[in-house]
């Protein structure tokens, strides 16, 4: 990757989000697995990945935190130490490396931090690199999967990459080539899906 994380690879990588994490089984939101200061820098981060810009909110507002937290509190909590051990190395190496704690640096300084994370070059954290892939993968899935998790709130990254949302019938003219479909905001879910919130 180069010395940025582009918006355009993270999205053009949306594709090979796993089904299975599109259809994970959810009824409440669990409880919260991580602390308030740990949800910041997991904004912090996942915003750095898919920033706001002219094409629409960045991760953090379309609710990326809010899923891996339900996710890290749900069926992935197996994966809550490793996942804020991976945290914890990312402030850790910011402060070594830029002098400050990763939630204070500029957006250019964020991405010099997971720049050295992504290409293994993170001294000091030798599980930077696995670690920022697999945030990466569930900052995907928080982004394009089913609001109905807690992500893509508001159907912005449906709408990013312009997918008009699960329907069980299609019009004649909806198939034909070159028309825009016209969005269908609703979770796969039902109504049930859409009172997370979204």
């Amino acid at each position: 990757m180069p010395s940025e994380i582009s918006r355009r690879a993270v999205i053009a990588s949306a594709a090979i989000v796993p089904v299975a994490a599109l259809t994970a089984t959810a009824q409440k939101p669990p409880p919260s697995a991580l602390s308030d200061a740990q949800l910041r820098l997991l904004a912090a981060f996942v915003d750095r990945l898919i920033p706001k810009d002219e094409l629409g909110p960045g991760a953090s507002e379309s609710g990326v935190p809010e899923y891996i937290n339900r996710s890290l509190g749900d069926f992935l909590a197996s994966e809550k130490p490793a996942f804020t051990e991976g945290l914890e190395g990312t402030d850790a190496l910011a402060r070594r490396t830029q002098n400050a704690a990763f939630v204070d640096l500029s957006p250019e300084r964020q991405d010099a931090v997971l720049t050295v994370m992504e290409n293994g070059s993170a001294e000091g954290f030798p599980n930077a690199r696995a670690f920022f892939n697999r945030a990466r993968r569930l900052t995907l899935e928080g982004m394009f999967g089913d609001p109905y998790y807690g992500g893509n709130r508001n159907f912005a990254g449906w709408d990013l990459i312009k997918y008009p949302g699960p329907r069980l019938a299609t019009t004649a003219d909806d198939q034909k080539m070159g028309v825009e479909i016209k969005p269908y905001h609703h979770s796969a879910y039902g109504v049930g899906g859409e009172n997370h919130g979204h």
